[in-house]
């Protein structure tokens, strides 16, 4: 891990701010037209036509091979899954959609996890507290902590409520590339982990299972699946350490 931890200046910043502005409103956009009957290979159309109408360059697609502008992950599919015009959205399912752009030479990411119209009460409370997980790692964001009081935010609240934290994914630095230094684990790891300063700027993201944490890769070499085929959720924000609260940039801002 002796990777180097890029401090962000101000204009850097603001910068990051813009493209997860447009990260944010893109993912707006398809939580409000996800619905039974659409396939995920529109949802990544419309993310990529809305990313371009905003000058931004969708960051994931053609990243290491990858064919898609947007990650869509059904159920027990954790991460990666690659947009197909024959997987088609269904009632009762929830879907992880994970999107970055680069914007004005900088990155923006961020995910979400939604309903396709009503869902289980389990699948419910695991969107709920893997959203709440991410909120509280992002509250660890102070100058002075280290990257495992997030991962202890995360890992204690998921565990408490009878979940899962993935191991084999960990959130990332990011900046002028999509990912940076340092590793953010979910889960609490023994050795030291690198301190907090201002400016330097996290993707966190919690994967969460709602049985075992072990997972494995499809053939496709990208799709990422539960071992035991139970449901995962996934939430991400990119935020800044400043010398005051945490700001976190792919917020949607009104």
């Amino acid at each position: 891990m002796g990777r180097v931890i890029n401090l962000k200046s101000s204009s850097e910043i603001e910068k990051m701010l813009e493209a997860n502005q447009i990260v944010a409103m893109t993912l707006a956009m398809l939580g409000d037209k996800i619905k039974p009957g659409i396939t995920t290979l529109q949802l990544d159309s419309w993310a990529e036509d809305f990313a371009r109408e905003h000058g931004a360059v969708p960051a994931f697609k053609g990243y290491r091979g990858f064919p898609g502008s947007l990650c869509v992950s059904i159920d027990d599919e954790v991460v990666h899954g690659i947009p197909s015009d024959r997987v088609v959205l269904k009632e009762g399912a929830i879907v992880s959609i994970d999107f970055g752009v680069k914007y004005k030479g900088f990155y923006g990411d961020s995910a979400v996890t939604l309903p396709v119209g009503k869902v289980s009460a389990n699948k419910r409370k695991l969107i709920d507290v893997t959203r709440q997980s991410l909120e509280l790692a992002i509250q660890q964001v102070r100058v002075g902590n280290r990257i495992n009081d997030l991962s202890r935010a995360v890992q204690r609240y998921v565990e408490k409520n009878g979940f899962s934290v993935v191991r084999q994914f960990v959130g990332h630095g990011i900046g002028s590339q999509l990912h940076e230094a340092p590793e953010i684990p979910n889960y609490e790891r023994k050795e030291r982990s690198p301190r907090l300063l201002a400016g330097m700027a996290l993707a966190i993201e919690p994967m969460v299972n709602a049985g075992t944490y072990e997972v494995e890769v499809m053939k496709d070499g990208w799709t990422v699946l539960t071992l035991d085929r139970k449901p995962s959720a996934h939430f991400e924000h990119t935020v800044v350490v400043t010398e005051d609260e945490p700001l976190v940039l792919s917020r949607l801002q009104s």
